[in-house]
């Protein structure tokens, strides 16, 4: 079975290639994981952050934004001797504030999904790459996203790190020609939301 290269070599990697990335959800926990570990990510191989992903599902008690944006400066400083999460002090204040500004999105466009949608036109960006290195690793759409992200007020979202979240999620399906995903998930045909 042919895969995305990046895929190979260690089973977290396989598996979430295999079963997660490039899949469309609308589930706001899931959104909100997948938002935290790619700003975790910054500077991190993606082995690393899946690692330490039951870490972090333990601590943010299953993802619930409302759970990290009520957290407090102590909650959060204790959060620095937690074993098996990223221990960078910018990172996990963010992760609070990230919480705060994910619920106003919310209560704004009536859900994150919403929210995001508006910035792939509604639909799955579908790409056609032969090879690794035709992937690229922001887009227009990342970056106007990582604006308005940044104006409202979340951190550690720069236009790489919301590619690779959009690809996370299934609204930007990057998955090579060559990957068995790549026709399971609809790219080959077009299919769009």
């Amino acid at each position: 079975m042919t895969r995305c290269e990046w895929a190979d070599g260690h089973p977290l990697l396989r598996d979430y290639h295999d079963q997660e990335w490039g899949v469309f959800t609308r589930d706001r926990e899931r959104l909100f994981e997948m938002l935290i570990l790619e700003s975790v990510q910054a500077g991190l191989s993606w082995l690393t952050v899946l690692k330490r992903r039951p870490a972090y599902r333990e601590a943010f008690q299953g993802f619930r934004p409302e759970v990290a944006a009520a957290w407090t400066d102590q909650q959060l400083a204790d959060f620095m001797n937690t074993p098996g999460i990223i221990h960078n002090r910018a990172k996990i204040a963010s992760h609070r504030s990230n919480a705060q500004a994910f619920l106003l999105v919310e209560e704004e466009f009536g859900g994150f999904d919403q929210y995001l949608l508006q910035w792939t036109g509604h639909g799955v960006l579908h790409h056609a790459f032969e090879k690794p290195e035709q992937v690229p690793a922001q887009s227009p759409e990342s970056e106007r996203l990582s604006r308005d992200l940044m104006k409202r007020g979340f951190r550690f979202v720069g236009p790489t790190i919301c590619y690779s979240f959009l690809q996370a999620i299934g609204l930007a399906t990057d998955h090579l020609i060559g990957c068995f995903r790549y026709t399971q998930l609809g790219v080959s045909t077009g299919s769009n939301l």
